[in-house]
């Protein structure tokens, strides 16, 4: 894989949960590159280990086999402080990440662990809030925010960290419509390379020009979004379905007409 500061790479990777008497692996040899500031969305039923695959990205859980990298940096256990430097977990609660008494201690928390001080923590806490829609939120209390709010305030936890990867998880799960498309133009608007693990299709739609759909702990296709998504066979077949009277090629065409 090239050495580029935000590509990622799963090569082989195979993982079991230890203890699990029946010994089933929970990916079984996934292999799939992203590349820089590519944004991808990892689709699948319930159980089809998307949460264990991310989980790997930051050095959570490590392989059994095979390997995932970053940059060309294979992901260990002698160098994970710098790759959570590099990629950033946005978890689909976005209270695992909101405990400081404001969003503004929220969002300087990471930098600040890693030695940033003065102006330039208070201006990453700045430029991160700026970017995800919440300018002049520094004071506000984590609590008192909507949960789109508090969605895009864990986001901004991420980005004030600097990352070059960032992996969100079942990111639009209970948002109002409102607060999905604020979502939407936050991540649409990022330099970083982006992995979004969603049940919602049409938000894959939206945010993602490629997929990758895993089942069984595999990917089985992987492709434009707009194609996977308009393969009835393949959806059927790996248990995913569109809203009722949802056509991926009228969304494509609607988009592009905005």
């Amino acid at each position: 894989m090239s050495a580029d500061p935000a590509g990622l790479a799963f090569d082989g990777v195979r993982f079991a949960y230890p203890g699990d008497a029946s010994g089933r692996e929970v990916l079984a040899g996934v292999s799939f590159r992203v590349s820089p500031a590519e944004r991808v969305a990892v689709l699948g039923p319930n159980g089809a280990g998307k949460t264990t695959l991310m989980l790997h990205l930051n050095g959570t859980l490590t392989p059994t086999a095979g390997t995932v990298s970053i940059a060309g940096a294979v992901v260990s256990r002698q160098n994970v402080r710098e790759i959570r430097r590099r990629v950033g977990l946005v978890f689909q609660d976005p209270d695992d990440q909101l405990f400081m008494p404001t969003v503004g201690e929220d969002v300087a928390f990471g930098p600040a662990n890693c030695g940033i001080r003065g102006g330039e923590l208070e201006s990453r806490v700045a430029i991160a809030l700026a970017q995800v829609g919440l300018h002049g939120a520094e004071h506000r209390y984590p609590q008192r925010l909507s949960l789109g709010e508090r969605r895009r305030a864990a986001i901004a936890t991420i980005l004030a960290m600097d990352v070059e990867v960032v992996v969100l998880d079942e990111p639009t799960s209970n948002l109002d419509p409102s607060a999905r498309r604020a979502l939407s133009a936050t991540l649409s608007d990022l330099d970083s390379t982006v992995l979004v693990v969603t049940h919602d299709l049409p938000f894959a739609l939206e945010v993602c020009q490629r997929s990758v759909v895993l089942n069984g702990g595999r990917i089985v296709a992987d492709g434009p979004t707009a194609e996977l998504l308009g393969d009835a066979a393949l959806m059927a077949a790996h248990g995913l379905e569109l809203p009722w009277g949802f056509d991926p090629a009228v969304a494509v065409r609607q988009r592009a007409q905005r």
